[in-house]
């Protein structure tokens, strides 16, 4: 098993990296480039959380095996008080207690944890600060080229980069100012972890303070469906408000992508950059701007002002986040109007007596053999109206002690003597007896809660809606590399504090120990020792604080009064949002009732008439058939009478008898017939239209419309009456009659 949990870990992180990015992310519309440095920030990110307890088991095993080194070498050494060796007194103890180091089962060989931390951590830390800001203002530029990308984005990020410079070079300069101070490479490159590592620190105990109190918050109010239906309601009232702000963005750019497409022609320059714009319009704008780009203007004709490059630049770049931000609010709507409706199923099911779970609209795909034989409907009323509160409040009283021991060992974790802090006693207690996989499980699950707080609030976390992770597919490629950003930065500040917390970081603990891998690529922070001996013991009980703010909801109630309507429940435009969105819930279900019951009526009407399409479409067939029959002799008959009827023999007029009969068949009742028998009129009407247009496109302007019945008599072709299913043609009229 030597090196094979390691293998088996890296391909386990990697899948869950991919299925998150493929929640989160767009395979289909976004960027490879936005997709791979994203991927690869997540999943170097997660590769920290999910091998770091297996670097603390196999420390601990080369701990004990270095202490038995040292006792084996006790009884070998003289004593000074005589010329005797102390011999065979603890031969056999030593021999004894040797066996308790037994190798664990996740062991990695020496010289791999150090090669691979290296890698992982200066990867990392390279997307972080270099590479996804550039990845980021490339994505966001609304440039044509790649060219115009770049150039974009080292515009945009040469403030950022010249910041890191300027500090480089200050630090440069301050060396070579005092001779006494000679920092080498190594010293150098820890400076540079212990600026990022307390960059992230500094973040780290923001967001971990509210998570600590908030995520256990979540689960028990989750357990009270009445007030999660309320809060539901709050927000598809807010939901709501973006969405119509959403599409009223989108209609002013479309508008003015509508305007300057209609002032730049066809053989304009610049046209081509238009057509990337339109490109990324949704459809059916597409189709309403496409519809009067029938012209070939020559521009250089009128002395008209077009646009610039530079302008088309920018209303590229608000075209794509329009767009995206309407898809997404419109997808968030459906989520959350099928979450409403489903609260609302789970409060009338509570009070029924058949303890059988009732949809108001049941799904339309069929139930598959989970739903047929293990989630039962009376299985799912056990568990949405009974079972389920009652877990989610023993998750979230786990989670509320969980949260109380973490805070408990932030403030206490650099007392060594005694040991405050409760991981350090967890994992000393499992070090004794060397049950290595109760210590790799431990830090797992330590870790796991801790990332879970901090990557939870990034996740929740909406900057002006500028900043916004959306499942289902609905995050921007901006977004997305924000949320790569921001876990490189925060997990390994993360992970150090971590092994903190357990007394395996000797800056903290100051004992003689045996470091970690991790550890040793992080450097000594005692270079830096204000940092290492104050801000890194005494900043994290800020985490107090911070917990006791978020109880008490401090932070959503300055949000409210700055005007950012947050939920609370002793406000007056919370109630009067609450209504709102009661009310836009009520008005979606009976929209989609009303659909449902359409659909419902023409499956009965289906079901006891059959289906009219099929038959219509063979009696237009057969129709057809003798259509052409008779077609053929009356041009036989007429050519004989041409002289009487007709005009004399133009050629214009044989190519308008040849055009008739090489025409298409045309099937005028598959298209406009409806399921509906109250429709039929109404189908009836539109199909007599399309006849007319057809025949003006046929016939050209000098055809003449006799009634609205669809009876059409062209210049020089016989009368054709469509008045039913079936389509008679008749001989032609003379001009006496």
């Amino acid at each position: 098993m030597s090196g094979a949990a390691l293998g088996i870990e890296i391909v386990v992180v990697f899948f869950l990296a991919l299925f998150l990015l493929h929640r989160y992310g767009d395979f289909k519309k976004q960027q490879r480039m936005v997709l791979f440095g994203t991927l690869l920030a997540w999943y170097l990110c997660f590769l920290i959380v999910f091998i770091l307890p297996l670097d603390v088991s196999t420390t601990i095993y080369r701990q004990c095996e270095q202490d038995h080194k040292e006792q084996a070498s006790v009884p070998a050494l003289v004593s000074p008080l005589s010329n005797r060796t102390i011999v065979n007194t603890t031969a056999a103890p030593t021999k004894s207690v040797r066996t308790l180091c037994h190798k664990p089962w996740s062991y990695i060989p020496d010289g791999i944890m150090p090669v691979f931390w290296r890698v992982v951590y200066w990867t990392s830390q390279c997307l972080t600060w270099l590479l996804l800001p550039f990845m980021q203002s490339y994505a966001r530029s609304g440039g044509f080229s790649i060219t115009g990308k770049i150039k974009t984005a080292l515009i945009e990020n040469a403030i950022y980069y010249g910041t890191y410079l300027l500090i480089f070079g200050s630090l440069l300069i301050y060396v070579a100012v005092h001779p006494e101070l000679r920092l080498s490479w190594y010293e150098l490159q820890t400076i540079g972890i212990t600026a990022a590592n307390t960059w992230g620190l500094f973040l780290l105990v923001l967001l971990l303070g509210y998570g600590l109190v908030e995520i256990p918050r979540s689960y028990w109010n989750s357990s009270r469906h009445g007030h999660l239906l309320v809060k539901t309601y709050f927000k598809a009232s807010k939901l709501m408000t973006e969405k119509a702000d959403a599409e009223e963005n989108l209609e002013d750019v479309m508008e003015e992508v509508r305007k300057v497409s209609e002032s730049i022609k066809y053989n304009h320059p610049l046209r081509k950059y238009i057509d990337t714009i339109l490109r990324k319009c949704p459809l059916d704008y597409q189709e309403k701007m496409g519809r009067n780009m029938d012209d070939y203007e020559d521009f250089d004709d009128k002395q008209n002002t077009y646009p610039t490059e530079k302008s088309l630049v920018k209303l590229h770049k608000q075209v794509i986040y329009a767009v995206q931000r309407h898809n997404r609010t419109r997808v968030q709507w459906q989520i959350l109007l099928q979450q409403a409706i489903h609260l609302e199923d789970v409060a009338k099911n509570e009070t029924s007596s058949t303890h059988q779970f009732v949809h108001s609209f049941p799904s339309s795909e069929p139930a598959g053999w989970f739903s047929r034989y293990i989630y039962t409907p009376t299985v799912e009323w056990y568990w949405e109206c009974f079972l389920k509160r009652w877990f989610y409040r023993l998750l979230s009283i786990v989670l509320t002690l969980f949260s109380v021991v973490v805070v408990w060992s932030e403030c206490t974790f650099f007392s060594t003597r005694p040991v405050l802090s409760l991981f350090a006693i967890f994992i000393q207690l499992a070090e004794r007896d060397y049950n290595y996989l109760y210590i790799e499980m431990a830090c797992f699950i330590t870790i796991f809660f801790l990332c879970t707080c901090v990557y939870s609030t990034v996740f929740r976390i909406r900057v002006f809606n500028y900043y916004y992770l959306a499942s289902h597919h609905q995050t921007d490629a901006y977004s997305l590399q924000f949320s790569g950003m921001l876990f490189c930065r925060l997990t390994p500040p993360l992970c150090l504090n971590f092994l903190g917390l357990i007394h395996m970081d000797s800056a903290i603990s100051h004992q003689e120990k045996l470091q970690t891998a991790y550890t040793s690529i992080m450097g000594s922070m005692r270079v830096l020792s204000f940092i290492a001996n104050g801000f890194y013991i005494y900043y994290p009980m800020l985490i107090v604080i911070l917990c006791i703010a978020t109880y008490f909801s401090l932070g959503t109630r300055c949000l409210n009064l700055l005007g950012f309507q947050q939920f609370m429940d002793d406000s007056e435009m919370t109630s009067d949002l609450i209504d709102e969105g009661k009310e836009l819930i009520r008005r979606e279900k009976r929209k989609r009732q009303r659909i449902e019951d359409g659909e419902n009526r023409r499956r009965e009407w289906k079901e006891r008439y059959g289906n009219p399409r099929e038959d219509y479409a063979a009696r237009n067939r057969s129709s057809h058939e003798m259509k052409e029959t008779s077609y053929s002799d009356t041009v036989s008959s007429s050519n004989s009478r041409q002289a009487k009827y007709s005009r004399s023999g133009s050629r214009a007029e044989r190519d308008r008898i040849e055009l008739l009969q090489d025409a298409e068949p045309l099937d005028f009742n598959a298209e406009a017939l409806t399921d509906d028998p109250l429709d039929a009129e109404s189908g009836r009407f539109k199909e007599e239209f399309q006849i007319s247009t057809i025949a003006s496109q046929q016939e050209g302007p000098e055809f003449t419309i006799r009634e609205w019945r669809a009876c059409v008599e062209f210049a020089c072709s016989p009368c054709v009456c469509v008045g039913s299913p079936r389509v008679f043609r008749l001989p032609p009229q003379s001009k006496d009659m």
